[in-house]
């Protein structure tokens, strides 16, 4: 049986670590198999320990002192030796009988979706056995126009990863539940996200989130958001349904 993988993406901060970690969990008390992974090598400090670490190949303050540079060009430098070690990443993942593999991805969420050697890394260690759960940061989502943002993010990670998509609102108990209801209503109902922009303000900010909001509608480029929280378990079944759905058509994998 081919492992599903999933690559949980986002902003920094928005939680894909602590997700990753609550779906492991989630899916080991439902009987199934999943291992981490770890691809962002210049992590400090995780809510889990990974069952495969790119820090084991990759270290961002090794990669800063060899290389004289910075926090953001070793980054860089990082994300490209990443593809050269992928290969040899693959075939230690592929060690593992399991059935789930659960990607946590750089903090730095411009390295994973706009460098090329991200898809190269997409390539050897998942292959078309691949989908992306995109994380809305709450804090940013619930105003119109941070909507927007979090809008245009997800839909140019989708553009440049072009493989089966969940969006979900990371974090969803630490906001109010009439924000969440709001922030719902408006991955649904691009008609009350363009009223909401109108009624926040009207300056140039809003006039450009309202244009392009129009535009990404018109490819349909919205997607209802699933409240996700990692501390209460909500949204994790909706996760693992959505997941059966991309790779098994529905049907349960076998135990």
């Amino acid at each position: 049986m081919v492992a599903k993988h999933l690559y949980f993406v986002g902003t920094a901060g928005c939680g894909k670590s602590t997700l990753t970690n609550a779906f492991q969990l989630w899916l080991s008390n439902q009987g199934y198999d999943a291992i981490t992974v770890n691809l962002d090598p210049g992590a400090d400090t995780m809510s889990y320990v990974p069952d495969v670490d790119v820090r084991d190949w990759i270290k961002l303050s090794e990669v800063m002192e060899e290389y004289g540079l910075g926090p953001n060009g070793a980054q860089v430098a990082a994300s490209d030796m990443l593809a050269l070690n992928i290969k040899e990443i693959s075939q230690v993942v592929a060690g593992f009988d399991t059935d789930y593999v659960l990607i946590d991805t750089p903090g730095q969420l411009e390295l994973f979706t706009f460098r090329q050697s991200s898809k190269i890394v997409m390539e050897d260690l998942s292959g078309d056995a691949a989908m992306l759960v995109f994380l809305y940061d709450p804090g940013l989502a619930k105003t119109p126009n941070g909507f927007v943002s979090s809008l245009m993010l997800a839909a140019t990670v989708h553009f440049r990863m072009p493989v089966p998509m969940m969006s979900v609102l990371s974090k969803s108990d630490s906001i109010t539940p009439a924000e969440r209801e709001k922030i719902v209503l408006w991955s649904e109902d691009f008609y009350a996200l363009f009223n909401a922009l109108l009624d926040d303000s009207i300056d140039a900010q809003t006039q450009v989130s309202a244009e392009l909001l129009q535009a990404m509608d018109s490819v349909g480029a919205g997607r209802a958001l699933v409240p996700m929280s990692a501390d209460s378990g909500e949204g994790l079944e909706d996760l693992y349904a959505a997941a059966q759905l991309v790779f098994e058509g529905g049907e349960d994998i076998d135990r």
